[in-house]
């Protein structure tokens, strides 16, 4: 790292203490959306922008303190705070900072991707101090389809500042098919030529626990393509969304960690927020069983 202050500790490094400490590789998604939320919420956010971001902010902070002894992260998506303007910026703040105040790491779920200045600006915004504050979150999720200049303000920070950045490679949405599986002439996949410049981008960011701090998202609902990223970024910590809401099961996971216990993450969003949907009991208690049930089976099946 360039910055010389003792106390700076790669983000991978950190994610491997708390995966080791709680002995779960749970990430929980936080996709507060207003038409789902308790009611006793969706009263309050009826009655304006503000009233509405106070309502997901309560939320998310409830669904943080009941995940919190069983998730190593949250992953907040910011398009349901964006949604709200200026308020709904606010409420992400508030839920990033009491998440972190909490012990947990803060994944932003920004899916960012821009070249020169405003690359430069996304990754100040969520990754860099601001004054003697700490950094929004510890880690981003990035697009890497512009290349390297795109990324290269992302990589800085992780050497300055200790942050991690999760770059798409293979994502678990259906339609991914159309241009990550995409044929290039040398027979390969699109998504697997990605995965190469992933793994040549992080290879100077390893940490003490032998993980780079630039690591790929890859969907839990293709087990092979698991596989396949696993042997091309053998450093990368994988951040597998899709199991839960989307299909997947733990048991479809278990190749990604073949690099050790630390070496993927999994996360679950809507069946672990609104697992009270499908309970008789407080949401907060839901949404805290079903993190509990889910980091369990999830390290069972990682094999450590």
């Amino acid at each position: 790292m360039t910055d010389s202050r003792a106390d700076i500790v790669a983000f991978a490094d950190r994610l491997a203490l708390a995966v080791e400490r709680k002995r779960s590789q749970l990430v929980v998604g936080l996709d507060p959306r207003i038409d789902l939320l308790p009611m006793e919420l969706r009263g309050e956010a009826v009655l304006g922008r503000a009233s509405a971001a106070d309502a997901i902010s309560r939320f998310c902070k409830g669904i943080v303190d009941a995940v919190a002894p069983y998730a190593v992260a949250v992953k907040p998506q910011v398009a349901f705070f964006e949604a709200l303007g200026s308020d709904g910026w606010r409420a992400f703040e508030e839920v990033c900072a009491y998440a972190r105040e909490v012990g947990l790491l803060v994944i932003a779920d920004a899916k960012r991707g821009d070249i020169g200045s405003t690359a430069r600006a996304y990754s100040a915004a969520f990754l860099e101090p601001d004054g003697t504050a700490p950094p929004l979150a510890d880690a981003v999720t990035l697009n890497p389809y512009l290349g390297h200049d795109s990324v290269e303000p992302f990589l800085l920070a992780c050497r300055r500042y200790g942050a991690g950045v999760f770059f798409l490679v293979r994502t678990s949405n259906a339609g991914a098919r159309d241009i990550q599986d995409a044929t290039l002439s040398d027979g390969t996949a699109l998504w697997q030529h990605v995965a190469s410049l992933v793994h040549e981008w992080g290879e100077d960011l390893v940490g003490e626990r032998g993980l780079s701090s630039v690591g790929a998202v890859v969907g839990a609902t293709y087990p092979r393509a698991i596989g396949e990223a696993r042997r091309a970024m053998p450093q990368a910590v994988l951040l597998l969304p899709g199991v839960g809401a989307q299909g997947a099961t733990p048991a479809d996971v278990a190749r990604a960690f073949t690099s050790g216990p630390s070496s993927a993450v999994v996360t679950a969003s809507r069946s672990v927020i609104y697992a009270f949907r499908d309970a008789a009991d407080d949401w907060r208690a839901a949404a805290g069983r079903e993190a509990a049930r889910l980091a369990a089976e999830i390290w069972a099946a990682a094999g450590w």
